[in-house]
């Protein structure tokens, strides 16, 4: 019996702790925001990038495409959704862009205070089925 109980004992002791510290360390930070975020000092140590250049070099998973007309369509997570568009939603200041709006050139470089890339299911169910195929929030500087 001591000899079983010699064998069992540090396994047990060895499972409890690798699964209290996997627990731990899985737990994300709560003062980081969710997602990739590009700041206004990235983009001055980048000039002459356009906004999808300096996000393509940045986000992972993250591919851009030239459609016929010559915009850029992104893609971040997967193709396309119920809806049928394949971009993710892009919200500037709280409004969100229509679905056609998506050409991120648009936007002056020089205002943008953070770009936040949002891919997590969990963080884009806020922004419902238009948020499916992750969003793009930026934050442009206040005057």
């Amino acid at each position: 019996m001591t000899h079983l109980t010699r064998t069992i004992l540090p396994l047990f002791l060895l499972a409890a702790c690798s699964y209290r510290t996997s627990r731990q360390s899985s737990q994300p930070d709560p003062n980081r925001p969710p997602g990739t975020v590009l700041t206004a000092e990235d983009i001055q140590r980048s000039p002459g990038q356009s906004l999808e250049q300096l996000l393509l070099a940045r986000v992972p998973g993250l591919t851009i495409r030239r459609a016929p007309d010559g915009h850029p369509v992104l893609h971040l997570r997967g193709e396309t959704t119920l809806m049928g568009d394949e971009e993710p939603l892009i919200v500037v200041n709280g409004i969100p862009l229509g679905p056609n709006a998506g050409n991120l050139s648009a936007v002056n470089l020089h205002d943008i205070e953070t770009v936040q890339v949002l891919r997590d299911a969990a963080v884009t169910a806020a922004y419902g089925i238009r948020g499916a195929n992750g969003v793009i929030l930026i934050r442009t500087k206040q005057s």
